[in-house]
C-alpha cells in the first residue's frame, strides 16, 4: 500500500488537513499495528496526526483496527470488568491507581490492570504494584484465573495488544505521543461486558474522547487523570462522567477550589512509602479520600449494568 495519500490528506497543517474517512483510518492504523509502514512514512503519519488531531471518523476507524488485533479475556459470571488502564506512573503525589483497583475487587466487582510504562522520569506503576503483591499474569489464561478467584489480575499490554506496544515504544524516540498512546486508553478487552475507565489530561481531549464514547456506545467513565492515571485526585475531585450505551451522564461533578494537600496523607511517589499508604487505607489506619469513595461508588453502579 501506497502511504502517500494518506500524507498528503492529513499532513498540510491543522488549516490545510483533511481527515480520514472511518474506513481509511481503519486501514492505516490496523497497518501500523502490523508494522507494515516503513520508518519514513509512520514517522510522518504520526507527527501529521500528532498537529491535526484526531477526528471522530478518525478515533472510530483507529478503534476498530485495535480490537481486530486485540486479545479479548473471559469475564467470571457476575458484575462487568472494570477495565483500569496505567502508563504513566507517579510523579509527584502517591500513586492510588492500586487503591481503587483493590477497593473495587474487595466489594466482588473484577478489576483488569492494563498497561505499559516507559517513563524513566517517573515511579512505575508496575513497581508500586509488585510491592503490593500484585503482579503481571503470566497469560491470557492465568489472568482469567485471577479474575475468577481474586477478582483482580493485571496484563502489559504486550499481551493484549502487541502490535500497539511498538508504537508506544517510539514516543522516547521522536520527543512526542501519538495516536497509539490514546488507543491505549480506550482498549477493550471484553467486549460487551466491560467498563472502560478512561484519562485524559488536556481538556480538547476529554471532549474527544467524550464525543468518542458516545459515538462507539458501550460502558464507561471518562475523568481527568491524575497525573495521568486514572484515579480521581484526592485532593479535588474530577468530573466523573459516565457512559451507557451512547447515552452520557455525570456521576459525580467536579468540586471547585484549590487542591492543597491532604492532612496525614503524604504526597511520596516512592514505591514503598506509596504502598504502605495504600495499605493503611485498606486496612482503615488512614481514611480513603472522599474522591476515591466516589469513584468506587461509580464504577460499582455501573458493573451491574445488563451485559450485552
Amino acid at each position: 500500500m501506497s502511504y502517500a495519500p494518506f500524507i498528503k490528506e492529513i499532513g498540510r497543517g491543522p488549516k490545510g488537513s483533511k481527515p480520514l474517512s472511518v474506513e481509511q483510518a481503519e486501514a492505516l492504523f490496523g497497518d501500523m499495528m502490523d508494522g507494515r509502514v516503513p520508518d519514513l512514512e509512520l514517522g510522518a503519519i504520526i507527527l501529521s496526526m500528532r498537529i491535526k488531531a484526531e477526528s471522530l471518523d478518525e478515533l472510530l476507524g483507529f478503534q476498530r483496527a485495535m480490537d481486530a488485533r486485540s486479545t479479548t479475556i473471559a469475564v467470571p459470571p457476575g458484575p462487568r470488568l472494570v477495565v483500569l488502564p496505567t502508563y504513566n506512573g507517579a510523579r509527584r503525589q502517591a500513586n492510588l491507581m492500586p487503591l481503587l483497583a483493590l477497593l473495587l475487587a474487595r466489594e466482588g466487582v473484577p478489576v483488569l490492570i492494563q498497561g505499559r510504562h516507559d517513563f524513566d522520569t517517573r515511579v512505575s506503576p508496575f513497581a508500586l504494584l509488585d510491592a503490593l503483591d500484585i503482579h503481571p499474569a503470566a497469560s491470557i489464561a492465568d489472568a482469567e484465573g485471577q479474575l475468577a478467584t481474586r477478582r483482580l489480575a493485571c496484563l502489559p499490554l504486550d499481551t493484549l495488544a502487541p502490535g500497539l506496544a511498538p508504537l508506544l515504544a517510539l514516543r522516547p524516540r521522536l520527543g512526542v505521543r501519538n495516536s497509539a498512546h490514546t488507543l491505549a486508553k480506550l482498549l477493550d478487552p471484553a467486549p460487551g461486558h466491560s467498563v472502560r475507565v478512561v484519562s485524559m489530561t488536556h481538556p480538547e481531549y476529554l471532549e474527544r474522547i467524550h464525543a468518542h464514547l458516545v459515538a462507539q456506545g458501550g460502558v464507561a467513565m471518562l475523568l481527568r487523570g491524575t497525573e495521568g492515571e486514572a484515579f480521581a485526585n484526592p485532593r479535588r475531585r474530577p468530573r466523573l462522567e459516565v457512559f451507557i450505551h451512547g447515552q452520557a451522564s455525570v456521576a459525580f461533578p467536579a468540586e471547585e477550589g484549590g487542591a492543597p494537600p491532604i492532612e496525614g496523607q503524604p504526597d511520596d511517589p516512592e514505591v514503598q512509602a506509596n504502598a504502605a499508604l495504600i495499605r493503611a487505607m485498606l486496612d482503615g489506619s488512614l481514611p480513603v479520600p472522599q474522591p476515591i469513595l466516589d469513584q468506587v461508588a461509580a464504577l460499582r453502579e455501573l458493573s451491574v449494568v445488563p451485559r450485552a
